[in-house]
């Protein structure tokens, strides 16, 4: 789950980082007041979840609260990547000599929490590391003591900050950093750019965080700011409903009860020289609702030639399914092939209700696999 630059912004100056002035508005009218509030130049920043907004003149700077009014005027509502900007951040304008990189991620390789900093900030960190890995100076977190402040004085020299003052306030920031990511259970955390005014201290220009969804059960609070708009229809939609589901880029549409079963039926498809379209995971106690709804998200994307079921009912019966596979295709059109190797509770009278319909049957997952991938290229 993404979170818009001012609700990081406002979690960072919890935990002591320092960050701009200002409020979020709505209208032209509420970015005037906040402008009046702050007094002095100021710059008005789209809240989108994209990148480039200054390129696509979502980011522009305004002297007095008139000029604001306006700026916020014709930002907002302009559609920017595809997506229509709704709020605005009105924050002060800070002047600076040099901007810096600062963020914190899993390293799924090293398994370890990582930290990173770049003496190049204000672009793309993916930009700094095709064109100059040596600018990127990481550290791993200790898996007990968490990020050690000898750690993030490394990390400030390493990027060139040697003024001890500088080093010690920095060290605060990427502390501060790091702890906002562990409470808060995000998968990334970045203050980019992290900037040096003319007296040498630093602040926090625009942040970033993004919470691992797995953890949001712990935080209401947190799930309360989601913002959907930039997620895809069929995703909120298995959200809404109960359903892990991530659109892939295959042909294949897969509906697994499981999350390990799905990850195995993935591999099978592609063993057998197939792409599959989806991980979709549907709980082990799916009703015949939650059934019909995700096969209704799969046969939304077009891509999909071809379907395939592999339900192994443990605390879902068969039966269940194929019932909410039967109602689904009652209420879909759709001509896509079919393919189910459903197995374990009531699957004989699962079979049965599935016997009556135009579903392929399979036996085993390689047989289901072998045969949703022929089904697709024939068509």
């Amino acid at each position: 789950m993404k979170l818009h630059e001012y609700q990081a912004r406002d979690i960072l100056a919890r935990y002591g980082v320092p960050v701009t002035g200002g409020g979020v508005a709505t209208t032209p009218a509420e970015a005037r007041a906040i402008a009046e509030q702050i007094g002095g130049r100021v710059v008005v920043k789209a809240q989108v979840f994209v990148g480039g907004r200054g390129k696509a003149g979502g980011v522009k700077l305004a002297d007095t609260p008139e000029q604001v009014e306006q700026v916020a005027g014709q930002i907002l509502g302009m559609n920017i990547k595809g997506l229509t900007v709704e709020k605005v951040l009105v924050a002060e304008a800070i002047t600076y000599e040099r901007e810096i990189y600062l963020g914190v991620i899993m390293d799924r390789a090293s398994r370890r929490i990582v930290m990173m900093a770049s003496a190049e900030g204000g672009v793309e960190i993916e930009e700094v590391a095709k064109t100059n890995p040596e600018a990127i100076v990481k550290v791993a977190a200790h898996p007990m003591l968490g990020l050690l402040e000898f750690q993030a004085r490394d990390l400030a020299y390493g990027i060139g900050l040697t003024d001890a003052k500088q080093a010690r306030q920095f060290a605060q920031i990427a502390t501060a950093l790091y702890r906002a990511y562990m409470d808060v259970d995000a998968s990334l955390a970045e203050i980019n750019p992290l900037v040096v005014r003319a007296d040498g201290s630093l602040q926090a220009l625009d942040s970033k965080i993004v919470l691992d969804d797995s953890g949001l059960f712990r935080h209401p609070d947190l799930e309360a700011m989601r913002d959907a708009s930039d997620e895809p229809e069929a995703e909120q939609r298995a959200r809404a409903a109960g359903i892990t589901y991530i659109k892939l880029d295959g042909d294949i549409g897969c509906m697994v009860n499981g999350a390990g079963l799905a990850m195995a039926t993935m591999d099978v498809v592609k063993l057998y020289g197939g792409e599959p379209a989806n991980f979709l995971d549907i709980g082990g106690g799916a009703s015949k609702e939650k059934v019909k709804t995700a096969l209704q998200i799969i046969l939304s994307d077009p891509n999909v030639k071809a379907v395939m079921f592999n339900i192994f009912g443990g605390i879902t019966r068969v039966d269940e399914v194929a019932k909410g596979i039967v109602a689904a295709l009652s209420e879909v059109e759709t001509d896509v092939p079919m393919i189910a190797r459903l197995v374990g509770t009531n699957e004989e009278e699962g079979r049965r209700i599935l016997a009556e319909s135009a579903l392929i049957p399979a036996a085993t997952l390689a047989e289901a696999a072998e045969k949703a991938v022929h089904a697709a290229r024939a068509r």
